[in-house]
């Protein structure tokens, strides 16, 4: 079954959108925990402000660029309207041994496995090894990655 483009791209922002719910909480909490004053430091060995702090920093950097692949993800066609592989492709390979696999090629949430309309869909980016070998190829083309050959049967 042939998931569709437009309920792949929805899942995907579903799962962005959680994702970045997450990371905004966990800011906000390592924020407080960092400007709290229960936790000012006493002495030099005192450090949980300071953990907190970059903690809180690195949550807001992680919710921001959640929130620009979201960005970048939302503004992508829903039409299938390239013959080979681009940004935004839903891409279906065969590999050797005959199984098939769907691939959404993304501006980010390179490594997302999700599963819609019954099919599991991995999400790649143009820099990934499997997202470079297949950018640009059309049906019926052959992509070796990591010594394996998948032949494109399918770009929604």
């Amino acid at each position: 079954m042939t998931p569709a483009k437009p309920s792949v791209i929805e899942a995907i922002l579903e799962k962005l959108d959680s994702d970045l719910a997450v990371a905004i909480s966990a800011a906000e909490n390592a924020r407080d925990t960092a400007t709290s004053k229960e936790n000012i430091a006493e002495n030099k060995y005192d450090t949980l402000g300071l953990e907190a702090a970059y903690l809180a920093h690195g949550q807001s950097n992680r919710a921001q660029r959640l929130a620009e692949e979201r960005s970048a993800l939302a503004a992508l066609s829903r039409e299938s309207d390239s013959e080979t592989v681009v940004l935004g492709s839903l891409v279906s390979v065969i590999r050797e041994d005959d199984s098939t696999k769907w691939v959404f090629v993304g501006p980010g949430a390179a490594g997302l496995t999700l599963t819609v309309e019954s099919q599991e869909i991995v999400v790649v980016t143009r820099e990934s090894p499997l997202g470079s070998n297949l950018w640009g190829l059309s049906v019926y083309d052959v992509a070796r990655v990591n010594g394996v050959e998948l032949e494109v049967v399918e770009i929604l």
